[in-house]
Order: C-alpha cells, then sequence, then structure tokens
C-alpha cells in the first residue's frame, strides 16, 4: 500500500512540474518596468574609495562617493584605544616621524637621543597625570617599585633610587617604548609626547623629591 502511496505522488509530482513549463515564448509577458529586486546591493556593489573622496553630492551627482552610514567617511573607524600616529593641525607637539631605534639599542637611545619638550611646570603636572594612569599601578605613587603589582610580581624597577637616578630621559623614553625585562612595552598605549612627559616627571620630580 505504502509503494502505490509513493509510485501516485511521484507521478502527480512529476505532472505537475511537466506541466508549469512553458515553451511557448510568446506567453511570456513583458515587463515595462524592471522587477523589484531584494537587496540589490548583493548583485551590484557600490565601490568606495578610501583616499580619494567626494563629499559634494550636489555639484558632482555622478562622482559622488561618499559611505553612507559611516560618520561621512569610506575608512571604516579606527578601533576604540586605537593610539593615532600624526597629530591635528593646532596640536603643540607634532611627531610625524615614528620612533625607529629598535629594542636592544638602550645605551645608544639613551646617549643620542634628546627630548623634544620643553621642561615646565604644565608639562610636568600633565607627565603626573599621565604617570598615575599608566605607570603608578607597578612602580607606585612614588617610584619605589611598591605599586598594587608589585605585590603579585617581583622585579619591578625602584624609579627614584638605585642606579636609574644616573639614566637619561631618553633612557625612560626608550623603555616605555619597547619594554624592559618584565615590562611590556606601551609603545602602542602611550603616544610618543606622552611617554616624554612621563620620563621628565620621573626625572624632575621623583627623583629630586628623595
Amino acid at each position: 500500500m505504502r509503494k502505490v502511496f509513493l509510485t501516485i505522488s511521484g507521478l502527480v509530482s512529476g505532472l505537475a512540474m511537466l506541466s508549469s513549463c512553458n515553451h511557448n515564448f510568446d506567453h511570456i509577458p513583458v515587463h515595462e518596468k524592471p522587477r523589484w529586486e531584494f537587496s540589490p546591493q548583493m548583485y551590484h556593489s557600490e565601490a568606495y574609495e578610501p583616499v580619494t573622496q567626494i563629499v559634494d553630492k550636489e555639484r558632482y551627482k555622478e562622482h559622488y562617493n561618499t559611505m553612507p552610514g559611516n560618520n561621512g567617511m569610506n575608512l571604516r573607524l579606527p578601533v576604540k584605544g586605537t593610539v593615532k600616529r600624526q597629530y591635528s593641525e593646532g596640536a603643540e607637539y607634532k611627531f610625524m616621524e615614528p620612533y625607529k631605534i629598535v629594542k636592544d639599542c638602550l645605551q645608544y637611545a639613551a646617549a643620542t637621543v634628546t627630548s623634544p619638550l620643553e621642561v615646565n611646570d604644565k608639562m610636568l603636572e600633565e607627565g603626573k597625570v599621565l604617570y598615575t594612569r599608566y605607570c603608578q599601578h607597578c612602580h607606585g605613587a612614588e617610584g619605589k617599585g611598591d605599586g598594587p603589582v608589585s605585590e603579585k610580581f617581583m622585579g619591578i624597577a625602584n624609579l627614584a633610587g638605585g642606579q636609574l637616578v644616573n639614566v637619561t630621559p631618553a633612557h625612560i623614553f626608550h623603555v616605555i617604548t619597547h619594554g624592559k625585562g618584565r615590562m611590556l612595552s606601551h609603545g602602542s598605549q602611550v603616544l610618543p609626547e606622552e611617554r616624554w612627559k612621563i620620563a621628565h616627571y620621573v626625572k624632575e620630580k621623583l627623583q629630586k623629591q628623595q
């Protein structure tokens, strides 16, 4: 009985498929307007130029090239926390070239690199804020290597005393950039200008107050 049912169902389905085929092209309707497309951008993608961008839609209708829904930009927004490598116009300091001295050249950097910043009270105040944000949890408020992290990890440097009293600001800048020992690199989190401010704060405040 089951085989008979399956056979009949197969025949009915086959006849329905054959009857749906229309080989008489004269009966195909002519559409004066194109049919509606679902997600047309999937078939005809719009290319957005990331470097050259036309934002004036009224004057350049044919060449208008701005991605909608992306804050008026064609480039994607950077990831939150990304450190920009170039300051905008009007910034107090501009570091157009990246720091190119490699990690293993600490002594060379300490002896040859000079700070581009002028040491003053305002800059040292900013250095204190940056030190508190990035360094205090390891090195402590006074730089003695007694921050909360020192309770779990040994070997945190005492910035306020010992051999580090004789190092240059460039030495500190280089270590912040590339890391040293158990300290990891902070070059991707701290801007070059900020590294110099921290270095000067350590030299002028933490070391001289001892």
